[in-house]
């Protein structure tokens, strides 16, 4: 079977990146908050798009 090797390493950056925080979400989150505070990038927050409406025939 082919391996992806950007897919394993991608996978394998998340699960070390997890492990730091003992798979605790909130954990996860409140990291991530806290790198976005510290970055210098420019966060920007989109409104949401209204829904489609589609009809099924």
């Amino acid at each position: 079977m082919w391996k992806d090797t950007i897919v394993e390493e991608t996978r394998k950056v998340r699960e070390e990146y997890a492990a730091q925080f003992d798979y605790d979400l909130e954990a996860v989150y409140q990291d991530l908050k806290e790198k976005e505070k510290q970055s210098e990038r420019e966060v920007v927050s989109l409104a949401p798009k209204p829904p489609v409406a589609f009809t099924i025939k």
